[in-house]
């Protein structure tokens, strides 16, 4: 059972990934960072010397050190006498590590807003990957919806990651699609992200042999693109789309639906 003021790392990652999910701070010292240089999804590191230059109005938030001691009580402690419902991580990082959960190496992280850029008018992978980024990398990521020919030199003028475009990082890799990209260079891999990323492949390749779900996806993404002219507006509706797939992906997926119920054919 956690403790007061306590959530377990189960509990942490179910909030992760949602709509409402908690600010998480990695407040760990550089050597245990050196230790383990893998951050929790969507962490933000932060030292317990630098609270006074938080920025925004307070919320909840999830406190990780190491061990979930001294460090995360301490500064959790801080956050509440500022207005956050704080929360430490119970066990720390060698807690999460041991339960099996993804983290993110810190190598390969953006710096938070980093803006991201790929071609206009999306239709399934580039609103999926945004939903991966903004729920599990970086809540703060600008997407730039451009031009097909324009995506490179708006990423090198602009200090944009390109993605979903041929001849960069963060592509289809043979009959994968940019989701699972990201999921493999970011190491988010979990059950419920890799029930998602099935579908969405089987949709964005039009292989619905993969997943049943794939018509129904593809349908709805082809729906929202001709509801909205303006990306970013289609973003925001399909951000909601995604969130329900997650949610599907993780409760949901066994459950069937009939009506009337039991009836006999």
């Amino acid at each position: 059972m956690p403790g007061f003021s306590q959530i377990t790392p189960a509990q942490a990652f179910r909030l992760i990934g949602t709509p409402d999910a908690p600010t998480v701070f990695d407040v760990r010292v550089e050597d245990d960072v050196a230790a383990l240089p893998q951050v929790i999804p969507t962490s933000r590191r932060l030292a317990h010397t630098a609270l006074e230059t938080l920025t925004g109005p307070p919320g909840r938030a999830i406190v990780v050190c190491t061990k979930g001691r001294k460090l995360s009580e301490g500064v959790a402690a801080w956050l509440r006498s500022a207005g956050w419902q704080a929360e430490v991580l119970q066990g720390g990082t060698l807690t999460w590590v041991a339960a099996g959960l993804p983290m993110t190496p810190i190598g390969v992280r953006p710096a938070p807003g980093t803006p991201w850029v790929t071609r206009h008018r999306p239709k399934i992978d580039r609103i999926a990957c945004p939903w991966l980024i903004r729920r599990f990398i970086d809540p703060t990521a600008r997407f730039l919806y451009v031009a097909p020919a324009e995506v490179a030199d708006v990423a090198d003028r602009f200090g944009a990651i390109p993605f979903d475009i041929e001849g960069v990082p963060f592509s289809h890799r043979e009959d994968r699609c940019t989701f699972d990209t990201l999921l493999d260079d970011f190491q988010l891999h979990s059950p419920a992200l890799d029930r998602m990323a099935t579908v969405i492949r089987a949709a964005d390749t039009d292989r619905h042999d993969l997943a049943p779900q794939a018509a129904g996806l593809l349908a709805l993404s082809v729906g929202l693109s001709r509801m909205y002219h303006d990306d970013l507006q289609q973003l925001d509706a399909g951000i909601a789309l995604y969130d329900a797939l997650y949610r599907w992906a993780r409760d949901g997926h066994e459950e069937g639906h009939d009506w009337p119920a039991g009836r006999k054919e």
